[in-house]
């Protein structure tokens, strides 16, 4: 944990608005119920669905294991509004959030964020910048933080990013010791009311890339960090009536280093992100050499965890991992990576089957994808090259355009349509409805189409990749690097 870099975010131009009046008017709850809607609830949870559906792949989702309690759901914070969806959709119970400020208050995200109960946080570097003076500042977390811890007690997960920013690093930033206050105090709220203790849940993200478009992601859970009540005399009733008391710092900083190792365990907690693609290549060289293959990103990461575990165990690494690092650098610069190894060489067959099937169902998804869905996923690339927000935000312009089409594009659409095919009539009103439910469904059908078409020619353009990278001098300097990381594979 002292080891871990405390580096404060830039402020991107959406921190530096505050919104007082919004902040002021945001639902919040000292009861325990949720500040949420749990109507909206169940639509954005179907909304928030299709956004994932739509720029991920593959997806994989372990089952979280079984806990009566509310949880604090803590993971790395790499990829923008991205990491709380994933987080959000792999859950069984209503989720309440914590997040910058503005995010609670801007047009659209803010709306969706209102009506999921998230509450705002005034953070350190925007006091520092005169975006909140401290009192104000002050007001705001403490009526956040008393939300939250109330919401656990009563058995509600929490959600919260404990690095308390996104970052680019690939392994943890310091902690904020937020998340470890509000559960302890939950815990005393809990036992005050004879109610399931909390629990810290240790959550693993893991993105191929996280700011390509259609990459793969893999959701692990560690075991869950039971939270025990601090022994204060008077706590319990004093935060039951509304007032927020800080729990003992001795027991803030236990739990925020007993969360530290354990969502270590399942970050990349590499150097750098050269070292991580590294360790992947390398469990892909060892499938290759036993003849076997990985078979899903799962095996990947894992792979990549038993190859960082034993290199930290080995006394001459460097032999192995300067030559793998050389070569994932070399499949990286071409948007490659070892699932490129065919044994020790690469593949080089071109798959024009996958070209000529993904032409096909592009072209014929178009007529309906490009009319309801193109002029939002033009925006969402063109804004997410372009934003002040960071690499990490690209993909959450991805996201929400998948995310809000839905709800905001397709039913105006299907509404027109209905209404050009059946003629309006108050007899003809049940027949447009159900048209225009149909027409909606068909829609996201069609994108469905379109982005699977989308991936079979991207399977091609990386078969051309290899092909053309195999012919190179590079590609035939990779394959002596990969014959170096096979002599020593001994090494691990």
């Amino acid at each position: 944990m002292q080891d871990a870099p405390n580096i404060e975010p830039e402020l991107s131009s959406g921190a530096m608005k505050l919104r007082r009046k919004k902040l002021d008017r945001l639902p919040w709850d000292h009861t325990g119920r949720h500040p949420g809607s749990p109507f909206f609830w169940q639509i954005i949870l179907l909304v928030m669905g299709v956004g994932l559906r739509y720029i991920f792949r593959r997806s994989q989702y372990d089952k979280i294991p079984e806990f009566e309690g509310g949880r604090v759901l803590s993971a790395i914070h790499l990829n923008g509004l991205v990491d709380p969806s994933t987080m959000v959709h792999s859950q069984d119970r209503r989720v309440i959030s914590m997040g910058r400020h503005d995010l609670m208050t801007m047009p659209l995200i803010g709306w969706v964020s209102r009506r999921m109960g998230s509450q705002p946080v005034i953070r350190k570097s925007e006091i520092d910048n005169g975006v909140s003076d401290e009192e104000y500042a002050r007001k705001i977390n403490d009526r956040t933080l008393l939300t939250m811890t109330n919401c656990i007690a009563s058995g509600h997960n929490a959600l919260v990013m404990p690095e308390g920013k996104s970052h680019q690093d690939s392994r943890l930033h310091r902690f904020k010791t937020g998340p470890m206050r509000f559960a302890l105090n939950a815990a005393s709220i809990a036992q005050y009311k004879g109610l399931p203790s909390p629990a810290l849940q240790p959550v693993g993200l893991h993105f191929r890339c996280h700011y390509w478009f259609r990459t793969d992601v893999f959701v692990e859970f560690q075991e869950p960090i039971p939270v025990k009540a601090p022994e204060v005399p008077g706590a319990p009733e004093r935060l039951s009536s509304g007032a927020w008391e800080e729990p003992p710092p001795e027991q803030v900083k236990s739990l925020r280093d007993r969360l530290f190792s354990s969502l270590s365990e399942i970050t990349p907690d590499a150097p750098d992100w050269e070292t991580y693609r590294a360790w992947h290549l390398i469990g892909h060289v060892r499938a290759n050499v036993a003849n076997s293959s990985l078979q899903s990103f799962k095996d990947e990461v894992l792979a990549a965890r038993e190859v960082r575990g034993s290199l930290s165990e080995s006394e001459a690494p460097e032999r192995l991992l300067a030559p793998s690092i050389e070569a994932a650098k070399i499949l990286h610069a071409h948007d490659l990576d070892g699932r490129s190894l065919r044994g020790l060489n690469l593949k080089t067959r071109r798959l024009w089957i996958r070209a000529v099937i993904g032409v096909f169902l592009m072209a014929l998804a178009a007529p309906v994808t490009i009319p309801s869905t193109g002029i939002q996923a033009f925006l969402a690339w063109y804004m997410g090259d372009r934003t002040d927000e960071g690499v990490d935000a690209r993909t959450t312009y991805h996201f929400l355009a998948g995310m809000f089409s839905p709800v905001l594009f397709w039913p105006p659409l299907a509404i027109v349509v209905s209404l050009l095919l059946i003629p309006p009539s108050i007899h003809a009103i049940p027949f447009n409805i159900c048209l225009a439910s149909i027409i909606i469904f068909l829609i996201h059908a069609s994108n469905v189409v379109f982005l699977y078409g989308y991936d079979c020619w991207s399977d091609f353009s990386t078969s051309s990749k290899r092909a053309k990278l195999e012919s190179s001098e590079q590609g035939k300097r990779l394959v002596e690097l990969i014959n170096d990381v096979c002599v020593n594979l001994n090494l691990l």
